[in-house]
């Protein structure tokens, strides 16, 4: 099912998405659902970031191809961590602000994301997918010349509206082998499978889970393909994953 969090006139809500029409669920999506009995056209509702997480885990270098555009030969032997803030989150149609005083060169990084669904730590491999709630899609926005010129990646990655997540988090997918792709203006900038991901879902579920707690609600991305390049203002930004949705921001200057 796809589980979305909206907002309408009269507040902020959960529901899943079934066609054109959102069914409202009485509280938050995680254990069993409860349905209120009412439903709304999806285009009544105002779709917003389909999940308000904690923190946010994001895994760099994960694809071989993405390794090589930046300037690696061996692809790590683990999991490369890395976290942006959870004031980063933004939903589908909202702006990216591309903050001009501090960065001359902002990309896009589409990337699956997988979203907790339970409290857990040192979860093996095997029994991953008992924690996680569901998938979705998102933008690891990243200003290019502060994490060359920082040696590290909090401040290009952690700008407000730099982590945009969404349409909704799809709970029955099987993740293995599934095509992404990132578009701006409608040209194709990246296409590959998550199957040529180097460490697996359930891989990268275990590693982080080692480190640290992982809440409800937390999301993990698993990290970009091939392909990566700059945004301007004005550009149109669509993440895809298969099975799953689009996501779709455009770019603005940052006040």
């Amino acid at each position: 099912m796809r589980i979305a969090r909206f907002s309408t006139d009269d507040g902020m809500s959960f529901g899943v998405v079934e066609e054109n029409t959102v069914a409202v669920i009485a509280a938050h999506p995680f254990g069993e659902l409860t349905f209120t009995g009412q439903r709304l056209p999806l285009a009544d509702v105002r779709l917003l970031a389909p999940i308000l997480p904690s923190k946010i885990i994001a895994i760099g270098k994960n694809y071989a191809d993405h390794v090589r555009e930046m300037g690696g030969d061996e692809p790590p032997a683990e999991p490369v961590l890395f976290s942006k803030p959870s004031t980063a989150v933004i939903g589908p149609g909202e702006a990216i602000a591309y903050p001009q005083k501090l960065s001359e060169r902002v990309d896009h990084e589409g990337e699956l994301a997988v979203v907790i669904g339970r409290m857990c730590r040192e979860v093996p491999a095997s029994r991953a997918a008992q924690v996680i709630l569901g998938y979705t899609c998102a933008n690891d926005v990243t200003a290019r010349d502060l994490q060359a010129k920082d040696g590290q990646w909090t401040r290009a990655k952690g700008f407000d509206t730099f982590c945009p997540i969404g349409p909704w988090i799809e709970t029955e997918v099987d993740p293995a082998d599934l095509a992404i792709s990132t578009t701006v203006n409608g040209e194709v900038r990246q296409e590959a499978r998550t199957s040529l991901l180097l460490h697996d879902i359930p891989a990268l579920v275990e590693y982080v889970s080692q480190v640290m707690t992982l809440l409800p609600g937390d999301v993990i991305l698993t990290g970009t393909p091939a392909g990566v390049g700059p945004l301007e203002i004005g550009d149109e930004v669509t993440v895809t994953v298969e099975n799953i949705g689009s996501l779709t921001n455009r770019v603005i200057a940052r006040d």
